[in-house]
């Protein structure tokens, strides 16, 4: 794998494709209008709504990265698909990724959607907590990516796609609950979590387990996914949504939230994985449980979601160049080694 094409040059997509360039790749940017400034990689501007267009440049590819909004990615796919190349995501939606699963059956190259920050690195975490266990009775994936300096009742900026995050707090969540597989509300469960004495809300959000319901069904009875936010946000959320009943207009509550709370370069994204089980017939606790911020990558300070974010994703697909994860079929988040993962030139931001 060498020439990759990087769907989206926003500042996820601007900074995957940086980061590819400088690990060896043959990078062309793809997108509706060149970004400014330079750039270290190719650039064209392509129709991506063309079938037809899309299949004949991704047939010059080894790959391709989407980094565009999750609607667009089952065609995106598809095209991968039918042109015999590799396909990453970063998507959280969950009929998306079904898709995928269903075209990854016929696959001449890898299907790997949910590569971001969660799904994705967070689930790579889990699967290595629950490794550790002789037997793991629970585990338990929290992210939050927020501003270190929050205002207003919302405490929030959208650093993160705005369609990205309605979507995830209004379609249901996949869970483990004493060993069954369930779908449960979104915006639930709410809990308190402390990270360093500092209190967190934590609450049900769709599509952050990606496929570890399926693979550890049967022996691990306990596992659920939530975002972590500021007190007070689920409250002004769900007001939102359903009193306001914003869940019906979802274009628009995109529109609005953006507007009122605009992304910031001062944020943070806090990462809190835990598991329980036994271990040589004692229980206990394991956890994983990090504070990342705005670095400077790429000769550029990056925001923490952009950097943890494009990171994860970038590492995966050197993985998969190296021959450190299969080249065909599907690729699940879990499969993924924790410790290969940060061994890799850009994992290893995350080790830092």
């Amino acid at each position: 794998m060498e020439n990759i094409a990087v769907l989206g040059l926003g500042k996820i997509g601007r900074l995957a494709a940086e980061l590819l360039h400088n690990s060896g790749f043959t990078v062309t940017g793809i997108d509706k209008e060149a970004p400014k400034g330079d750039l270290s990689f190719a650039f064209k501007t392509l129709d991506l709504s063309s079938a037809t267009d899309v299949v004949e440049e991704f047939g010059k590819q080894d790959a391709v990265l989407s980094c565009l909004p999750f609607q667009l990615n089952i065609a995106l796919a598809q095209a991968a698909h039918d042109a015999g190349v590799h396909y990453f995501d970063l998507t959280e939606d969950v009929p998306t990724t079904n898709a995928i699963i269903e075209m990854s059956k016929t696959a001449k190259s890898l299907m790997a959607p949910q590569c971001g920050l969660a799904p994705g690195f967070i689930g790579i975490v889990g699967a290595n907590l629950i490794s550790q266990f002789d037997d793991c009775r629970a585990c338990k994936m929290r992210v939050g990516a927020l501003p270190q300096h929050p205002t207003g009742l919302m405490g929030y900026a959208f650093n993160w796609s705005p369609e990205g995050v309605v979507n995830e707090y209004l379609n249901d969540c996949e869970v483990l609950e004493n060993g069954e597989r369930k779908w449960v509300s979104p915006m639930e469960w709410v809990e308190d979590v402390y990270i360093d004495g500092m209190k967190l809300e934590a609450f049900t959000t769709s599509g952050g387990l990606g496929t570890m319901c399926e693979t550890y069904q049967g022996s691990v009875a306990n596992i659920d996914y939530k975002t972590m936010r500021y007190p007070g946000h689920v409250q002004q959320m769900n007001f939102f949504f359903h009193e306001l009943l914003m869940r019906d207009r979802r274009e628009e509550a995109g529109e609005i939230l953006i507007n009122a709370k605009p992304p910031v370069q001062d944020d943070v994204v806090y990462v809190h994985a835990s598991a329980e089980g036994h271990i040589n017939g004692r229980l206990e606790r394991r956890e994983f449980v990090r504070g990342f911020r705005p670095i400077e990558v790429a000769g550029q300070q990056r925001t923490a979601i952009a950097w943890t974010t494009a990171g994860s994703v970038v590492a995966i697909i050197e993985m998969v160049r190296d021959g450190k994860l299969p080249n065909s079929g599907f690729l699940k988040q879990e499969d993924i080694s924790l410790d290969d993962f940060l061994a890799m030139p850009t994992g290893s931001f995350y080790a830092g």
